[in-house]
């Protein structure tokens, strides 16, 4: 950040004790720098399909962690802006975020909150709890619900691997809302438009003693069922080898399936839909 210096020096904010949160210190110090806080000028509001919006985005635990996922697709209305946007970070070594909304203040959003994280560690000498961090990203969406009511919705997903749960380390999901209420979810969760459809693939495929290649199919069988239902979610494009992102995060920290392993399971993933159009059946 570009602080208020005098010949070169840095601004006495920046040798003043305070909080531990770089959020709470541009807003104390440099406000404009805060995209979550600036709103459209009165009586404005954007017209809907103008904006680029992502969707869709969903996390899952399984047996060694958690693991996270998301389309590729961006769209404006019934444009496709971006057929590969990246909608998975991570956020430190054992979180992750995903977002659906609008893609520009996500994205910067995401920045901030990576900030966030690694700011508040360096000061603290340890990270935040889980909960913790889930914490400070509701206070982020917060920050933007006047550029929501405006038309200008952030909704992230959270995912991470707490190493401190009772009884060891296990996979925790939080999901918000946009006017940043925080809910934790109980073994997977999915965000944007798709998101009714992925929980109904979820739903069937679910079990708490998956392993990591069967999480992730079933992570790529809801965004199929998303993307065959909603016209904003993108399916594996296989002709411009385009697939869905495929993140987990266990104790050993956040980890991005290769662009080959996810190839391979979205190749799979079209096979198995040439014999079962409407999905794998759930097991009773």
């Amino acid at each position: 950040m570009a602080g208020r210096e005098t010949d070169g020096r840095l601004g006495e904010e920046f040798f003043t004790p305070g909080t531990s949160s770089f959020t709470e210190f541009l807003a104390a110090h440099r406000p404009e720098l805060l995209v979550t806080r600036r709103v459209l000028p009165d009586g404005v509001r954007v017209a809907p399909g103008r904006i680029p919006h992502g969707t869709t985005v969903l996390a899952l635990t399984y047996r060694d962690g958690v693991l996270i996922a998301g389309d590729r697709r961006a769209t404006m209305g019934n444009l496709i802006a971006q057929r590969d946007l990246e909608k998975v970070h991570p956020a430190d070594d054992h979180t992750a975020v995903a977002f659906a909304g609008t893609v520009g203040l996500a994205l910067d959003m995401v920045k901030l909150y990576q900030v966030e994280l690694a700011h508040f560690e360096k000061i603290e000498g340890a990270p935040m709890t889980l909960g913790a961090k889930a914490n400070r990203l509701a206070g982020m969406v917060r920050q933007n619900l006047g550029q929501a009511m405006q038309g200008l919705a952030v909704v992230p997903l959270l995912a991470g691997y707490d190493l401190t749960a009772p009884g060891g380390g296990r996979g925790r999901v939080f999901g918000f809302d946009a006017a940043g209420g925080r809910y934790e979810k109980a073994d997977f969760h999915a965000e944007g438009s798709g998101s009714p459809y992925a929980r109904g693939a979820l739903k069937k495929l679910f079990r708490r003693d998956l392993v990591r290649r069967e999480a992730a199919l079933a992570a790529l069988q809801a965004l199929y069922d998303a993307a065959d239902e909603d016209s904003a979610t993108g399916g594996p494009d296989i002709g411009r080898r385009i697939y869905p992102v495929v993140a987990v995060i266990t104790e050993e920290g956040f980890e991005r399936l290769s662009e080959d392993a996810t190839e391979e399971l979205s190749r799979e993933t079209v096979r198995q839909r040439r014999t079962r159009p409407d999905g794998p059946a759930a097991e009773v």
